[in-house]
This record gives structure tokens, sequence and C-alpha cells, in this order.
């Protein structure tokens, strides 16, 4: 029987299903590359009308065209083996501007697409079929919460380019760039005492509880447009709009002292020696006639007179540390966080893969006593002022694990290679 037009039609409706059904599988990502210690492609955003803008920094050398394009991709989920839908960001749409350390751009994309929840990856290379490995420096993942979709403004530096991060140096001059007229921004300082992550076999019951809310210290309103600068480090809630009939929406904001993200004075270079110390021994360095001189003498000991041993221990260890805190700055500087902690210690982990609740695993081949596998899991735990916090799941297993990996800083091997060295981020 020939076919009619109504089967024909019903055909083409079915086609695409069928194409979807039958194409292949994109393997699980591992974002295990996302938390190397090297230049980011970083991204922020700003709610226009029906749209959505992108702003990107990439990392030089930076280069956009054939071959290079900029693409787009749409996961229901983190854990998802089929996009939503993908596409490419057209030369005439994307706005660079070059800056010394790399370019940077913005770009549109209709909200009609971006339903909250989303996960969206950008790359800015051809990405493998066969590769679920994810190199910072091209490629980048942002969840579309319901704030990230609703938020109408930016922050932005002192000559108006997106700050693409969510912490200022005490003292820094940024601004808040809005779409459409500007709007009042009123501000709240919080009183707050960053604690540092407890070992991960704590009990979580024995776990202090934080406060259900913060006294504010000080508040002030500022004129629309106004440029901020604030000279008191601490925890900052910006509260933005109100004007013509625009929602207020509100942005948590680090300002960090010193040279944040790198550390500066004796403080900060003995606090982050807790994961590996006894208070006494902090309380020594600290009561010091020169505390600085007094931790190169602590890793000087710990590598029993071996200078360059000692060096290569301080580059390592605070290393780490100031690359946690630049990944994982949240309402408190990113060493003191869970995810930081076991960074600092245990190295960048070689594996990560993040399941569809958000939850995020860490796995570490060798981590476990008997040089076994060992994996460690964050749940995510929100809040306005820390919206991309993890907080560890703690067991009590893992004490002789942690015990174990400390003692590997307290007693080194006269070099810093072969299975009882601390651990580093694998070649890729």
């Amino acid at each position: 029987m020939p076919l009619r037009s109504s089967h024909w039609l019903c055909l083409g409706w079915l086609l695409p299903l069928l194409c979807v059904s039958f194409a292949p599988l994109a393997p699980r990502p591992d974002y295990a590359g996302l938390y190397r210690d090297v230049a980011h492609l970083d991204v922020d955003t700003r709610r226009e009308g029906d749209s959505l803008r992108f702003y990107l920094r990439l990392p030089a050398p930076a280069r956009l065209g054939p071959g290079h394009a900029l693409r787009l991709t749409a996961w229901p989920s983190y854990e998802a083996r089929q996009p939503l839908w993908q596409d490419s960001v057209p030369r005439r749409r994307q706005h660079p501007i070059p800056f010394p350390n790399g370019l940077r751009l913005s770009f549109c994309v209709a909200v009609s697409r971006l339903p909250s929840g989303t996960v969206l990856q950008l790359s800015t290379s051809q990405p493998d079929a066969k590769d679920d490995y994810q190199e910072p420096t091209t490629t980048a993942w942002l969840r579309l919460t319901d704030a990230i979709m609703a938020r109408p403004f930016v922050l932005v530096d002192s000559v108006g380019q997106p700050l693409l991060r969510r912490y200022v140096q005490a003292g820094e001059p940024f601004g808040v760039d809005c779409f459409g007229l500007y709007q009042p921004v009123r501000w709240k300082r919080y009183a707050v005492s960053p604690a540092p992550a407890l070992p991960p076999m704590t009990n979580p019951a024995a776990m202090p509880a934080g406060p259900r809310t913060l006294p504010v210290l000080d508040s002030a309103s500022t004129r629309p447009g106004q440029p901020l600068r604030f000279a008191e480090p601490g925890l900052y809630a910006l509260r933005v709009g109100g004007a013509g009939g625009v929602a207020p929406r509100t942005l948590a904001l680090m300002v960090a002292a010193n040279q944040y993200p790198d550390l500066t004075t004796a403080a900060e270079l003995i606090e982050p020696l807790r994961y590996l110390t006894t208070s006494q021994e902090r309380q020594k360095l600290t009561d010091a006639p020169n505390p600085k001189r007094a931790v190169d003498k602590f890793w000087l000991d710990i590598a029993k007179g071996n200078q360059t041993l000692a060096k290569e221990l301080i580059r390592r260890y605070y290393g780490r540390v100031i690359a946690a805190n630049e990944l994982f700055a949240a309402h408190k500087a990113g060493w003191l966080t869970d995810r930081g902690l076991l960074y600092v210690v245990l190295g960048p982990p070689p594996s990560v893969r993040r399941l569809f609740d958000g939850e995020e695993r860490w796995y570490y081949p060798d981590g476990s006593v008997d040089g076994g596998p060992i994996t460690y899991s964050f749940r995510p735990r929100p809040s306005t002022f820390a919206p991309d916090y993890y907080e560890l799941v703690r067991r009590p297993e893992y004490e002789l694990l942690w015990y174990a990996a400390v003692e590997k800083w307290r007693t080194p091997p006269t070099a810093l290679t072969g299975p009882n060295a601390p651990n580093a981020l694998p070649a890729r």
C-alpha cells in the first residue's frame, strides 16, 4: 500500500527522535582536569531580558576562528550521556577584547534554550569523542541555577571588565555593571570567623554547628554606578536592584586581606600548616622572633637539612594552598574548605566524577593504606554566601589514611619521587 502524506509526516516527526536514540553515547566526563593548577577558562553571566550573556576569559595563547570554534553543549545533568543540544557561537556574535594574558569575549544565548538546572559545557577546542578528560584551559562547565538565570548584573574591575571571580582584595576597586538602568547597591558586612576544615575521619555529630544567622557588622548604600572599595576583609553581601521595578538580587563576595590568593605574611604561611602540625608547633612558629625564618627552619628540619628537598616541599605545599585558594574560594579562603583540605594534603585528585544529584567524588588510585584505591565524596551544600560549596562525607575508616598522608609530609624521602612522596598530579 503506498504511503500517504500523513504517514510521511509521522516519519518526519520520528526521524529526529530515532537519530538521537541511536547517536553514540558520550563518555562520562572526568572533571579532574578542571582542578589542575594551570590557567583556566573562566566564565560569568548576566541576565539581559530574554537572553543570558556569557563572559569568558580565555588564557593565553587564546585562539578562536577556523579550527578553534567556540562550542556550547547543554546537558540535562553532569552525568548525562546525551546532550539536550549542541551549537557553536559564530564569529559575528562574539565580542573579543585582547588582553596581555589572554582574550576576553562575550555572547548571548536565548533563555528559552537554557532551562534552570541545565549544565552548560563551553569549549574552545575540538572535543575528542573517545576522551573524557576535561582540559581546563579550553573547557568550562556551568550549572545554570535559578540565581544565575535571574541575576541582571556582573561584577567588573576598575576598567569595566568582568571580574570573573567572587573575591576581591581589601582596597581593590570594583563595580557592579547592571543591564539596563543602573541599580542602587546596598552592602552588608557580616561577622564571621572562618574555620578550617576538620580531618576526614571527624564524627559529623561532633562537628560544631554553624550559626543560624550571622551578625551584621556594618552596612551602607551606594549611588548607582559608583565604584566600590572595601578596606576591611570579611564576608560581604551585595543587594542590587529596586529601581524601575527590577527585583533586588543578592550576591556574596569575599574580601580578602593582603595579596590573596597568594601568601605574603608569616601568619598566612603558618596557618595552612594546621593540617600537618599540632597547635603547640604552630604557636611556637608564631612566637618566634622571626616567624618567616621559623617557617623555613620547620621545613628544613623535616628535610633533615637538605635545602633542595626543603625548597621543593615548600614549593609543593604552598603551591597547593594557593591553587586551592583560586579553585575553591567561597565564604572563606579556598584552603579552609573541605575540598581545599584534601587538595592540599593529598594533592589534586587524579579522577573526579560528578553525579546526577550534584555529588562530587574524588578517586585516588593508590590512596589507601595498602596502596589500593580510595574514594572521597563531597555533597553540595549551597547557600546565599557560598553557592558552590561542597561538604565532605566524613567516615571513621579515613583515620589511618589521613595519618599516613600527614606522615608522608612529616617524613619525606630524600627525593620527592616514588610511591612514598606526597601525591602529585599525574602528567597528561
